[in-house]
């Protein structure tokens, strides 16, 4: 890509929203906001605030990078759902970025990216290895340094970074879980619908 060209990063796939924008190497913007809900109105809003501070429209974005998890689901799926719509609506490329290969674009040392997940268990990909949910103890013994995502605005702009080299066309992005939803279907049977005679 030339080095003017304009890439979006977000993230919401933990308690904040974030985005960076970037021209080539230099960071035009960087937004974060902690939030434990509301994501979603506040994404689209954010995301125009970071464009205006950059001096840049919609139109003027090359593509965007957004992050896939793992985190939190419903998170997760308001940055793939707005990129996915975003690159559609704009005619450009959606590129998913795992919080794994944004930690690893961060750290230089060795380590294992490692993403902190609910009840003392941590989301980790160790080298050559599927992604999988263990307790801490088990991942502090695998011999490596665990590397934890940055905070926020520095993910989005990893997340930026990525997208920026990564080979297009691309998959659409999509969610990466790791373990099944907490929450689960009703195991009510469903009401019975009558019809309008009775």
């Amino acid at each position: 890509m030339g080095s003017d060209t304009l890439v979006l990063g977000l993230d919401t796939s933990a308690a904040h929203c974030a985005a960076a924008l970037l021209s080539g190497d230099r960071v035009l913007s960087v937004h974060t906001e902690e939030m434990g809900r509301g994501q979603a109105e506040r994404l689209m809003p954010l995301l125009e605030e970071v464009l205006a501070e950059g001096g840049a429209g919609w139109r003027d974005l090359s593509r965007i990078g957004t992050g896939v998890g793992p985190g939190n689901f419903t998170g997760i799926r308001i940055a793939v759902s707005a990129a996915r719509g975003l690159a559609l609506a704009l005619d450009i490329p959606a590129i998913g970025v795992s919080t794994f290969d944004a930690i690893s674009l961060a750290t230089e040392e060795r380590h294992i990216p490692a993403v902190p997940a609910p009840r003392e268990q941590v989301y980790i990909r160790p080298d050559g290895a599927a992604p999988r949910l263990v307790t801490l103890e088990e991942a502090e013994r695998l011999g490596k340094p665990l590397a934890y995502p940055p905070e926020p605005g520095q993910l989005a702009l990893a997340i930026a970074r990525a997208a920026t080299t990564a080979d297009v066309p691309a998959p659409a992005p999509a969610p990466l879980y790791i373990r099944p939803a907490d929450a689960a279907p009703s195991r009510d049977a469903p009401p019975v619908i009558l019809d309008d005679d009775t």
